[in-house]
């Protein structure tokens, strides 16, 4: 394969596959976009497998890793899909309590990035849990592109009613000290921001880059929020203006970030999407915003 850098490709290139991630366009129709852009030796084949995660090489941590002590699990969603799993991590070596986070994926399922963010987060001191919507197709499938397509099968209200239910699982865990906090990613995201608004007893959300709750909504948010968007991401910030005024016109308690010159899914280390640096940022600020409002 020709040793593409994310640097060598336009950014229009970015653009379009965050359409086709999401929905906007289909495999044909970015294939013969990407065509325009196939020059100087660059093939349509080689640029879609850079794009594509690489889960092989990314792959952080085992679900055998001696610094942590994690399980698969099932949980009951009576208002969502009935019966669900998550991964379920946390720290081997400390006793007592731990604060909560649940860990929300992407719009394909729990694949290996978010299975590891699951366990970062449990080296960083909690208790995490990271339910999987495609638990009704018998989970994530093994690549994005089919648990893309698996979850758009689904509905979006049931979905966030399974991770409202994975909160109550992770509270009540004999582990868990009953202060709990979501983050979320992309669809992930928009399942934050509506956590805060349907938990009163949330205790912080962090959403990335994710789709904002509806101003009516606002009014049920009382966790504190902590924002983080990718500067190139048109699409998801386009609804920020909007969703900001509505904070501001609720006094509800936020903070937010911008990070300059990445994209939408900066944080997820296995697509070229990745910026270290910015998301090594934006995941200290998460951490500490935790720490600070589960303790």
């Amino acid at each position: 394969m020709e040793n593409i850098k994310k640097e060598d490709l336009d950014q229009e290139i970015f653009d379009m596959y965050d359409y086709y991630v999401h929905g906007k366009m289909d495999r044909r129709e970015f294939v013969n976009k990407l065509s325009k852009y196939a020059v100087g030796g660059l093939t349509v084949s080689a640029i879609l497998t850079f794009l594509l995660p690489n889960y092989a090489e990314a792959k952080r941590f085992t679900l055998n890793d001696p610094r942590l002590i994690s399980e698969y699990v099932e949980y009951d969603s009576p208002k969502g899909a009935g019966k669900m799993k998550g991964l379920l991590t946390r720290p081997a070596d400390k006793k007592g309590k731990l604060p909560g986070i649940v860990v929300v994926h992407e719009n394909r399922g729990l694949n290996p990035y978010i299975e590891d963010t699951a366990h970062q987060a449990a080296l960083d001191g909690f208790i995490a849990f990271a339910p999987d919507a495609l638990t009704p197709f018998g989970g994530y499938p093994g690549t994005d592109d089919e648990g893309r397509t698996m979850q758009a099968k689904r509905d979006r209200e049931e979905m966030l009613q399974d991770f409202i239910a994975g909160y109550e699982f992770l509270k009540e865990n004999k582990n868990c000290n009953g202060k709990v906090g979501v983050v979320g990613f992309c669809f992930g995201g928009w399942i934050s921001n509506m956590m805060a608004a349907r938990i009163p007893d949330l205790k912080a959300a962090v959403p990335y880059y994710g789709g904002q709750a509806a101003a009516e909504d606002v009014p049920g948010i009382k966790s504190p929020l902590q924002l983080h968007f990718a500067e190139l991401d048109t699409r998801v910030n386009a609804g920020w203006p909007d969703y900001e005024a509505a904070l501001k016109a609720n006094n509800k308690k936020y903070e937010v970030f911008f990070y300059p010159g990445v994209n939408h899914g900066f944080h997820n280390h296995s697509t070229p999407r990745y910026d270290k640096e910015a998301a090594d940022l934006a995941w200290g600020r998460t951490i500490d915003f935790f720490k600070k409002n589960l303790k």
